[in-house]
């Protein structure tokens, strides 16, 4: 009974028979109660008739002989009905039962209640006792009569007679219950097949939900299920293909994590080696040869270990900065920043940097500089600075660093060019990527590769986009930065 179709098949059918057998009761009873019904209203006013005429006979005397001749004469005109004369207490004074010799009844008592109510017209149908058959109550008709002194005697016409609810049976028993159970029959075998076929289809789609569910749990990660039709099952096939595509892309994403961090400590491993080396070099250097070391060597000596102390704890603070960039610890103090006064105080600090190496640095704002955005000062200051010293460090002598700014609907554009060596279109892609080098050409050794990812990281925590153009591998680089203005 592990088996789901078989469970529910077993329980429809078992619900189809014992529905089929309730309706099959409902409806002989019902059968039996319209008929019941139907003969008590057509023959109500039998006993009301026979009271009239019988009347006369019953004034002075009780002619016990002349009374049941008459109802003998009216049985025979009327076969299905039993004629009863009672006394106002319910005792069975006269009677003639179709069908049978003369009964003794004497000790019958019929109750009188059902009868007053029938005399009084309450709505019908109203049943009450066969004196033939005291166990079953019968449709019948009730008048009230004078039997000399008494009054309060009654006609009592039993209208389902003893050889009537005989014949009756044997009909019921060769017509009606066969064609009832024979129609109920087909409509319960036809709602059987009917309701298998469809537990059938339901339970081929559960298996096929089920053998995709199991393929994927096994590792065919690129198994779906197929969605079939517009109901629970296809619903629960669409969520399982949608939560399936999730996991297979947090797979991917983790697995484009892991290896990122693979490659961050084999490129941090690498990065910190050379000048960790060269400290160690020159600090060894120092130590064998002692007072030998002239005072220019040793201020040589001190300067390159001192330059690269530097250079290495500015890669752990920008490491740090990046981690928390990722990691989403980073939460911006937001206000309204002027972008040319930013830009302006950036250019004042770097330009000394500039003139040393011999590069023009030039700043380009618009005829209305005012344009004001929300960011976090500090940040956005960090991330221009990592744009400017990248494009400095990257130009020769004699070349220039331009900063431009412009309004372009609703945002603001930030170009920063410089005039050094470009990169090819196939390095553009990965230019952002944390201690890539695209050529060892454009790096003087002093950067990790960290300053670009630490920008755009920045940028995109404002809701600004940044895209690099290069038109050439001669013809320099331009950082298009583009950051949302307030609206005022």
């Amino acid at each position: 009974m592990r088996s789901f179709y078989l469970k529910i098949a077993v329980i429809f059918s078992a619900i189809l028979v014992l529905f089929g057998l309730l309706v099959g009761f409902i409806t002989m009873k019902a059968s039996s109660e319209i008929a019941q019904e139907a003969i008590q209203y057509t023959n109500k006013d039998i006993a009301s008739v026979l009271a009239r005429e019988f009347q006369p006979l019953l004034y002075e005397t009780f002619d016990q002989e002349a009374i049941e001749e008459k109802l003998t004469k009216l049985s025979g005109q009327n076969p299905q009905f039993d004629f009863y004369l009672l006394s106002s207490s319910g005792y069975v004074k006269s009677l003639v039962p179709v069908g049978q010799e003369r009964v003794a009844l004497d000790n019958v008592v019929i109750d009188t209640e059902p009868l007053d109510r029938f005399i009084n017209g309450e709505s019908l149908p109203i049943l009450a006792r066969d004196p033939i058959n005291p166990d079953r109550k019968k449709p019948f008709s009730a008048a009230n009569v004078q039997v000399m002194d008494s009054e309060g005697c009654y006609i009592y016409v039993v209208l389902e007679g003893d050889q009537f609810s005989e014949a009756s049976a044997m009909v019921t028993d060769s017509y009606i219950v066969r064609g009832t159970l024979m129609m109920l029959g087909v409509v319960l075998l036809i709602s059987l097949m009917t309701g298998l076929f469809i537990f059938s289809n339901l339970s081929k789609r559960l298996k096929k939900i089920k053998k995709t569910v199991t393929g994927f749990e096994r590792g065919k990660l690129n198994d779906r299920i197929e969605v079939q039709g517009n109901d629970e099952l296809s619903d629960l096939s669409v969520c399982f293909n949608r939560m399936a595509d999730t996991l297979v892309e947090n797979m991917e994403e983790i697995k484009k994590t892991d290896k990122l961090r693979r490659e961050l400590i084999a490129n941090v491993s690498h990065d910190l080696r050379s000048p960790l080396a060269s400290i160690q070099g020159y600090l060894e250097t120092i130590q064998l040869r002692g007072d030998k070391i002239s005072k220019t060597e040793f201020k040589k000596y001190i300067d390159t270990v001192l330059g690269n102390t530097r250079k290495l704890n500015k890669m752990i603070d920008d490491l740090f900065e990046l981690s928390k960039l990722d990691a989403g610890n980073v939460q911006p103090n937001l206000e309204k920043v002027s972008v040319a006064e930013l830009v302006q105080d950036l250019v004042l600090q770097l330009k000394p940097i500039a003139d040393k190496k011999g590069v023009n640095l030039d700043a380009v704002f618009p005829e209305n500089p005012n344009s004001l955005i929300t960011a976090d000062m500090s940040l956005l200051n960090r991330a221009i600075t990592n744009l400017i010293d990248n494009a400095i460090k990257h130009t020769p002598e004699g070349g220039k660093v331009s900063i431009i700014s412009t309004r372009n609907g609703e945002d603001v554009v930030l170009k920063v060019s410089d005039t050094g060596k470009g990169i090819s279109a196939e390095d553009i892609p990965f230019v952002f990527d944390r201690f890539y080098q695209v050529d060892k050409s454009r790096s003087n050794g002093s950067g990790a590769g960290l300053g670009l990812s630490i920008a755009k990281k920045i940028f995109t925590l404002h809701g600004a986009s940044i895209s690099v153009e290069s038109p050439g591998s001669v013809d320099g680089i331009t950082f298009k930065v583009s950051i949302p203005s307030t609206k005022s």
